[in-house]
């Protein structure tokens, strides 16, 4: 059966919009999923292009100093300072002289003198008796006079025998034999006067006297003590007064420090300083303190009393270091250190040895070559490996 099929206006648009849709193959038409892909895809072009331009409104690298701890450096470099070093020690008499007793002994019977007495050399320190010693003395003055009576006797004979011999009535022999009995009578006088001599000198050796001027220190006798020749020092003297600190100073400080530099010396408890000399520099060195002594002689003071504590300020020329005000230099159990700022602005601690305090800052004698950023304050607040943001004093400050 044959039907004819008519198609009106209306159908024939709608067909030709669903056919505009679907696409026609041979017209290389395009389907809907084809729109929605090309959609996306220049989304994302457009999302790249705004990062992209973004990006270039914005620094390469992330800034984040903003953040970081802002601290002020320096960089002191090195300049020429006093050398000062400064060290402790004990006040002592420069030369010390112990006296003790140099003769027999016996009882003290008076000391005249006293502990910071002035002396002169040979003045009597302590009298010892010598009531016994005396009368042994006189026996011996009174055997003096007999042997010389006897060589008086001895000669007399001898002289008459000599006027008989050439009447023959003395023979040579008797003249030999009256010669030496003369001879024996004159030695014995020599004998007796020497013994004297020897008792007297004993007996002025019982008195305790001075063997140098200068002041006492000691006094450990008293009347009605007995003392002998093994007895301890009975006084102890520091010869013309002088004094010394025997400063102890580091193995490093004493190879530099020369003999007959200038010296500050203050004693402790004490706000005078006494001004002395170097004079002697030990030549040993402490193995277990690795310290050695520098000897500063002072003149004679009040005020320095030997076996005190004293503080020495010593000269020790001049010298190239780096000098940093006291607020970078840090102090713990461990030691003086600074914080230094290194290339990737992170702090570091340095430890370093201190010198010389002065009116411009703290010397460092070892630890830095004077290059380094350190930091000026607030290094107490920072960490080891702490990044911050350096700003150098002088820069960016206000």
């Amino acid at each position: 059966m044959n039907y004819e099929t008519q198609v009106t206006s209306e159908d024939a648009a709608s067909i030709s919009s669903e056919a505009a849709l679907e696409g026609n193959p041979r017209e290389g038409g395009l389907k809907p999923v084809h729109f929605i892909l090309g959609a996306i895809a220049v989304l994302i072009l457009l999302g790249l292009a705004y990062l992209a331009y973004a990006g270039s409104q914005t620094p390469a690298a992330d800034d984040s100093d903003g953040q970081l701890p802002a601290v002020t450096v320096i960089a002191p470099g090195q300049q020429t300072v006093e050398g000062e070093i400064t060290a402790t020690g004990t006040i002592a008499a420069r030369r010390e002289v112990p006296v003790g007793v140099v003769g027999e002994g016996g009882r003290v019977i008076a000391v005249p003198v006293d502990a910071g007495a002035w002396v002169k050399q040979g003045q009597i320190l302590a009298v010892i008796d010598r009531s016994v010693q005396q009368q042994q003395a006189a026996s011996l003055a009174a055997s003096i006079e007999v042997a010389r009576a006897d060589a008086n006797l001895a000669q007399a004979n001898l002289d008459r025998a000599l006027k008989l011999v050439d009447r023959g009535f003395i023979s040579k022999a008797d003249v030999d034999r009256l010669t030496a009995t003369r001879d024996a009578a004159a030695a014995r006088v020599k004998v007796s006067q020497a013994q004297l001599r020897e008792t007297r000198a004993r007996n002025a050796r019982l008195n305790i006297v001075a063997p140098a001027s200068g002041l006492v220190l000691e006094r450990n006798v008293e009347p009605g003590q007995t003392v002998t020749g093994g007895t301890p020092a009975l006084f102890r003297i520091a010869k013309g007064g002088e004094m010394e600190v025997m400063a102890q100073v580091s193995e490093s400080q004493l190879a530099t420090l020369p003999k007959g530099v200038s010296a500050q010396v203050t004693p402790t408890g004490s706000n005078e300083s006494y001004t002395g000399q170097v004079w002697q520099i030990s030549p040993t060195i402490d193995p277990q303190s690795r310290q050695g002594t520098a000897r500063i002689a002072l003149p004679y003071a009040a005020g320095l009393r030997p076996g005190g504590f004293a503080t020495a300020k010593i000269k020790s020329g001049t010298a190239v270091a780096t000098l940093l005000p006291e607020s970078a230099v840090l102090a713990d159990d461990e030691g003086n250190y600074v914080y230094v700022i290194n290339a990737e602005n992170k702090a570091q601690r340095r430890s370093v040895e201190t010198g010389t305090v002065t009116p411009n800052g703290v010397t460092i004698l070892e630890g830095l070559g004077g290059s380094e950023k350190i930091v000026l304050r607030a290094g107490g607040f920072l960490t080891e490996g702490e990044s911050v943001k350096p700003v150098l004093q002088g820069e960016g400050e206000g």
